[in-house]
C-alpha cells in the first residue's frame, strides 16, 4: 500500500506529459495505440470511466459507460477529421479528469442513462483531440489503436474497482482513487 501511494504521488508531482507520438513518424497503429497511454490526461480520464462504471454496479454500467466513451470519442474524431470545430477541446478534456475523479470519489449514484450521456460528452471531446492531431497518417489504423488502447484502459479501471472491492476497505480505496484521480485533474488544470 505504501509503495502504491509513493508510486501515486510521483505521477501527480510529475510534469504533465502532453507528449504524443507523431503519427506520421511512428506508423500509424502504434503511434494510435500509444496515444491515450502517454497523455496523464487521457490515463486518468480512461481509467477513471471504468472505476464509475465498476462503482455504479451491475454489468450494464460495466459495458454502458466505457461504450459510451468509446462511440462518442470516435464520432469527435470523426468530426475532427471533417473540419468541423468543437469550442473548448482542451478544457473539457481538463475538466474530464476532474469531474469523473470526483464522481469516483463520492460514489456518484446517477440513473445509466444520465451517467452514459456524461462520460460520451467527455469521450466526445478526448476524440475530437485525438482527431484534431493525426495529421495524414493512416486515419483507420490510427483509429483503431487509440479505441483499441482508450477500452483497455477503462477494462483497466473496472479491473482496479473490482479488486479494491474484494479487499477490506476496499470502498474506501476506490474512493481515496477517485480523490487521486480529481486532485490530478485539478493540478493538470492550475498548472497548464
Amino acid at each position: 500500500m505504501k509503495r502504491l501511494i509513493l508510486t501515486l504521488a510521483a505521477t501527480l508531482v510529475a510534469s504533465p506529459a502532453f507528449a504524443h507520438l507523431d503519427p506520421e513518424a511512428h506508423g500509424s497503429l502504434a503511434a494510435g495505440l500509444s496515444h491515450p497511454i502517454f497523455g496523464l490526461d487521457h490515463v486518468l480520464a480512461m481509467i477513471a470511466v471504468g472505476l464509475w462504471a465498476a462503482s455504479l454496479g451491475g454489468k450494464d454500467a460495466i459495458w454502458f459507460l466505457p461504450s459510451a466513451f468509446v462511440a462518442a470519442m470516435i464520432a469527435g474524431f470523426m468530426a475532427a477529421l471533417t473540419g468541423l470545430s468543437l469550442p473548448f477541446v482542451e478544457p473539457t478534456i481538463l475538466l474530464s479528469v476532474f469531474a469523473l475523479g470526483l464522481a469516483v470519489a463520492f460514489a456518484l449514484k446517477l440513473p445509466l442513462h444520465i451517467a452514459s450521456g456524461i462520460v460520451a460528452l467527455f469521450g466526445l471531446f478526448h476524440g475530437f483531440a485525438h482527431g484534431g492531431e493525426l495529421g495524414s497518417a493512416g486515419v483507420l489504423a490510427f483509429g483503431i489503436g487509440f479505441a483499441l488502447s482508450t477500452a483497455l484502459l477503462h477494462i483497466l479501471g473496472v479491473a482496479v474497482a473490482f479488486g479494491t472491492k474484494r479487499i477490506l476497505s476496499g470502498e474506501k480505496i476506490l474512493k481515496a482513487l477517485g480523490w487521486i484521480t480529481a486532485a490530478g485533474g485539478f493540478w493538470i488544470i492550475i498548472s497548464g
